[in-house]
């Protein structure tokens, strides 16, 4: 089952019950299916952007799961995330290579240029900003990955200009 959308028709923004009669109807389909609790969690990040808890709450009693277990799969995977998510993930390296080239004065740049910390999400819901221990591209350091797309031999005066091409 492919992760639903959480836009309805006419592109309009799905409202919450909408999403979560959708959550209701994939937990009504992978109920029985063993191993079903990392993909109806997926589902969910698919709907709502990420894992709300009255998402959460829905899944444990539909699975008959405790609140325990659900909430530590979602903290142990990285790609599950309990708050609001930005359309473009920014993950900046600070492995040694990248650290040692100026990493540092990278990330400063991206947290003055989008106004967050590592670990937010602008306002606008664009950006959340994070930090990677390595990315294995110490010969192009420092870079940042941006979604799934390497930018290389970064200085912090770049910023502004690899962002806009996400805008």
């Amino acid at each position: 089952m492919a992760a639903p959308s959480n836009v309805g028709i006419c592109d309009q923004p799905a409202g919450e019950a909408e999403l979560l009669a959708r959550l209701d109807q994939a937990i009504a389909e992978y109920r029985l299916i063993p191993g079903a609790l990392i993909p109806l969690l997926q589902v969910a990040q698919g709907l709502f952007g990420y894992l709300p808890e009255r998402a959460l709450k829905r899944i444990c009693a539909g699975l008959g799961k405790s609140y325990s277990e659900v909430a530590g799969v979602v903290s142990f995977y990285s790609f599950f995330s309990t708050t609001p998510r930005g359309r473009h993930t920014v993950r900046v390296c600070l492995g040694t290579a990248c650290y040692v080239r100026g990493g540092k004065r990278v990330l400063e740049s991206f947290k003055h240029t989008l106004g967050v910390d590592v670990g937010q999400t602008t306002s606008n819901r664009k950006f959340t900003l994070e930090v990677a221990r390595c990315l294995g591209a110490c010969g192009i350091a420092p870079a940042c990955l941006v979604d799934a797309a390497v930018h290389q031999s970064i200085k912090p005066s770049n910023v502004p200009a690899i962002l806009q091409k996400y805008e």
